[in-house]
């Protein structure tokens, strides 16, 4: 069958497929994201000392920075290698719509990146004696922030795709959409160590998150566009 008569539904299985492919012979871009997150975790205890309450009053802000910051870590994977070997542009010059492309990738992303760190963040949060009521709202707002970090950083990717030395740009480009997301998740999780609803800041993420997948793919199609031109 030619490629552009599959279904969205097809191509989207079809590059997620790839990626995450790729993603299982190169090992190390699934291991260096989710280890940098536990030293990250693991190192603020060793600094800060064993006491749990303040340990267990900064937790929130702890173990989100590191997520953040193995989100950005692992960014520039998304599309370099593409971008590198020529798949990238093959990919844009293809009839298939970009936005289905770029979505699938992103997927593959959180997939690789941020799925791991959902499902390793309540063992860490153990270590930093996160309140037990807290736990609830720490896998809510890791669940809906980051595919948002995934959706944002991509953008940063793709304007800087072209260029050979884009960690400090892309940092520069991605950390300030990133704070809303921060101030957010962690307020969340404080509101429900104190007891409180916490709904209000999970529909802001919830916006965000869907803000996000409306928009962020059809912003980093047309920024690959001119990165690669």
């Amino acid at each position: 069958m030619p490629i552009s008569n599959l279904s969205y539904r097809a191509v989207f299985l079809l590059v997620l497929k790839r990626d995450l492919t790729i993603a299982l012979r190169h090992k190390d871009d699934i291991v260096n994201p989710l280890l940098f997150f536990v030293i990250v975790v693991t190192l603020f205890p060793l600094g800060i000392g064993p006491e749990a309450q303040t340990l267990s009053r900064i937790a929130p802000g702890i173990i989100w920075v590191a997520a953040l910051l193995a989100t950005l870590l692992s960014l520039d994977r998304l599309f370099k290698s593409d971008h590198n070997d020529g798949s990238l542009e093959q990919m844009l010059l293809s009839p298939l719509p970009v936005f289905i492309l770029v979505i699938a990738k992103i997927f593959a992303h959180w997939l690789i990146t941020g799925l791991p760190l959902i499902l390793i963040a309540p063992l860490l949060a153990v270590l930093l004696h996160l309140n037990e009521q807290s736990y609830g709202a720490l896998m809510l707002t890791l669940l809906l922030g980051t595919p948002v970090l995934s959706l944002l950083g991509a953008i940063g990717v793709a304007l800087t795709v072209g260029l050979k030395k884009d960690g400090v740009l892309l940092s520069l480009l991605v950390l300030p959409l990133y704070i809303p997301v921060l101030i957010f998740a962690t307020s969340a999780i404080d509101t429900a160590a104190l007891g409180l609803p916490y709904s209000g800041q999970l529909a802001i993420i919830a916006a965000l998150f869907f803000g996000s997948l409306t928009l962020a793919p059809f912003a980093v199609g047309a920024a690959l566009k001119v990165s690669t031109n």
